[in-house]
C-alpha cells in the first residue's frame, strides 16, 4: 500500500512545468520553530522530490544561478545548485526578458522577482512557486500562476 507521499508523486503524470524562486530552494534552511515555514519546507520537499523522480519539469534561469552565487552559507548553496544542475530547461535572460521584467517592475515588482517571471514566462512554465507572499498578491492578474509551495501541492491532489 502506498504512502501519502509516495500517492502524492504518483498523481502528478503529467509534465508540469515550474519555475522555483530562491525561496523555495532556502525554505528548508529556514525556522523550523514557525508552523508556516514547517508547513512550506514540507511542501518543498515534496515538490523536490517531484523533480528528482521527474514527474514535474523544472526550470533553471541565469538569474537563480546569479543569486546562488551570493548565498554566503555554501551549503544552502551547493543544495540549490544540484537542483540547477538536473533542471530539463535553462533560461538565460536576454533583452526580450529584461524589457518584460521593466513591464512588471512597473507593476510594484521588485527587479530581482521581476527577472525570476519574466524568465518563468519566457520558459513557458506552468507555475512560479515562491514563499514570498507579497509577490504572490503583486502577481494575480498574470497569466503565468504564481503560488506558495503548500497551495501548489495542493492543488496538484485536486487535479488528480
Amino acid at each position: 500500500m502506498p504512502n501519502a507521499r509516495e500517492d502524492t508523486l504518483a498523481k502528478c503524470q503529467h509534465m508540469t512545468r515550474i519555475y522555483l524562486d530562491t525561496s523555495i530552494y532556502n525554505r528548508p534552511f529556514d525556522d523550523q520553530t514557525q508552523p508556516k515555514i514547517f508547513l512550506e519546507t514540507q511542501a518543498v520537499i515534496l515538490i523536490l522530490q517531484m523533480v528528482e523522480a521527474k514527474l514535474v519539469e523544472l526550470v533553471s534561469s541565469s538569474v537563480l544561478e546569479y543569486e546562488n552565487s551570493r548565498n554566503p552559507f555554501s551549503v544552502n548553496q551547493k543544495s540549490m545548485e544540484r537542483y540547477l544542475q538536473i533542471a530539463t530547461l535553462r533560461v538565460l535572460v536576454d533583452e526580450n526578458i529584461r524589457g518584460r521584467a521593466k513591464q512588471l517592475e512597473q507593476q510594484g515588482i521588485k527587479a530581482v522577482d521581476a527577472l525570476h517571471i519574466a524568465c518563468a514566462e519566457a520558459s513557458q512554465s506552468d507555475y512560479f512557486i515562491t514563499c514570498d507572499k507579497r509577490l504572490i498578491n503583486r502577481c494575480q492578474d498574470l497569466s503565468l500562476k504564481v503560488i506558495n509551495p503548500t497551495d501548489f501541492i495542493l492543488e496538484i491532489e485536486d487535479d488528480n
